[in-house]
């Protein structure tokens, strides 16, 4: 089963409430893996925040081309019982 995030919801801080097409949902805290050219802008709260999930790769992704794959997020994300 290919995994691909249907909503995602800003909670706090750097962190995102997800929601996958096979059910889980959980939250991952996104702060340690924001380093580098891409993602290095969105330390900025008010850049972070404004992601959306692109219908067509169906994951997170922001304005400045940094996106997360579906797969990291899913096994990065601290599963809600």
């Amino acid at each position: 089963m290919f995994l691909h995030v249907k909503e995602a919801r800003y909670l706090h801080d750097y962190v995102i409430w997800l929601c996958f097409n096979d059910g889980a949902e959980g939250e991952i805290d996104l702060e340690a893996e924001l380093d580098g050219e891409v993602f290095g802008p969105l330390h900025d709260k008010t850049k972070f925040c404004q992601f959306t999930v692109d219908p067509e790769i169906e994951t997170i992704v922001w304005s400045n081309g940094a996106d997360f794959a579906p797969e990291f997020l899913y096994e990065n994300m601290h599963v809600l019982a």
